[in-house]
């Protein structure tokens, strides 16, 4: 499991490489790309990316269409905000599978786990932990990913674990795979609203994560 936010370089750099499906500046686009180039033949990777690598148009639909074509993206695991990014930046995790070329689309359905609709954390005083996760390692089913079973349905519209054909998805503007279901109760329901005091403490933790952010940004200015 890797992470795109890591292999971001500070000056806006368009790669041509002959191995990448497309020419972007887009960081994340090109590491996605960059990590399906260094993996064998069903090998498997698990890429935590930003949101925008999921709905942006051009190269982030000529992008996903090729991960759909040529890789089995099987899962995507909707974070909530805040957790490997800055806050406010909404992240997930792509699985896919590399495999040996074919005329055959290798992707078949994509199954989709929204762990942020109606979900809070915070990075300190509210963590994600290990198990936030436990229900959707049980969806995941690692042991035969043939065995899943959906949790949403008609009857149980909240459930977060969905099940998408790739031809849905292949209909959808863009080739989106921001894709969500579950009704936003904070939307909704202005009485679904965290307190004055969780949202005061929401907003004292990102100010505290703003001012540590900078103070690593002027060591590393005084380092150079």
């Amino acid at each position: 499991m890797t992470n795109a936010q890591d292999e971001q370089e500070e000056e806006e750099l368009t790669y041509n490489r002959q191995d990448f499906w497309t020419t972007t500046s887009n960081k994340q686009l090109n590491f996605v790309q960059h990590i399906n180039t260094i993996l064998k033949t069903d090998g498997q990777a698990a890429v935590v990316v930003p949101d925008n690598v999921l709905f942006e148009g051009g190269a982030g639909e000529t992008v996903r269409k090729k991960l759909l074509e040529t890789t089995d993206l099987h899962t995507i695991l909707r974070l909530p905000t805040g957790i490997f990014y800055k806050p406010g930046v909404k992240a997930n995790v792509i699985f896919f599978d590399k495999k040996p070329a074919s005329p055959d689309r290798q992707t078949k359905a994509v199954w989709i786990y929204d762990l942020r609709t109606n979900v809070h954390f915070t990075l300190k005083q509210h963590p994600m932990t290990d198990a936030d996760l436990q229900d959707f390692i049980q969806c995941y089913h690692p042991e035969n990913r043939r065995d899943r079973r959906e949790t949403w349905s008609e009857e149980n519209p909240n459930g977060r674990w969905r099940r998408f054909p790739v031809e849905e998805i292949l209909e959808r503007d863009k080739t989106s795979l921001d894709i969500f279901w579950i009704k936003d109760k904070s939307l909704a329901d202005l009485d679904d609203l965290p307190s004055p005091d969780e949202l005061a403490s929401d907003i004292i933790e990102n100010l505290q994560s703003a001012v540590e952010s900078f103070q690593e940004l002027q060591l590393q200015l005084h380092k150079s």
